[in-house]
């Protein structure tokens, strides 16, 4: 009978740690997992090839990140710029100014370990816009959620 007081202190421990984060956002992790899980563990080199030169890159105490800004499900390499210089491969690429997504690979002693993505327009889920016809308030409108899996690579 001492199981019944357990549960309700888990159960009243998960809802306090649900109500941190959006109930979508929290339900989709949970069901449909990490998309960029399949890609951790590959090298830098391993990324270019397959996801293309990133739009930024920089380096800190404990690793290198990459910046990726793309559309759809993740980077895609494109066309090289004419204006890029061919001898430096692994320069970034010239950003594109329309994109949806962005995505920060951390790699970490040479491999990616861990991906964060986010659509470039997000906006608070408290914003609110005035409806132009009825003068309500109602909540601003949020971008199409970004996912991160690069159609060219092959997750090992």
């Amino acid at each position: 009978m001492r199981a019944a007081p357990v549960l309700r202190t888990i159960l009243a421990m998960g809802y306090c740690l649900g109500g941190c984060q959006a109930p979508k956002q929290t339900f989709e992790r949970v069901v449909y997992g990490d998309p960029s899980k399949a890609y951790l563990g590959m090298t830098k080199e391993q990324i270019i090839a397959c996801a293309g030169q990133p739009a930024g890159s920089y380096n800190s105490n404990t690793g290198e990140t990459l910046t990726y800004h793309y559309s759809g499900a993740g980077p895609v390499p494109g066309a090289v710029p004419k204006k890029q210089d061919d001898s430096n491969p692994t320069a970034p690429k010239k950003s594109d100014k329309n994109y949806d997504c962005s995505a920060s690979l951390y790699f970490e002693g040479g491999r990616l370990a861990h991906v964060n993505f986010a659509p470039r327009l997000v906006q608070s889920p408290y914003a609110e816009v005035t409806d132009p016809k009825t003068h309500e308030k109602k909540p601003a409108p949020q971008p199409k959620p970004c996912t991160f899996s690069p159609p060219n690579c092959a997750a090992h």
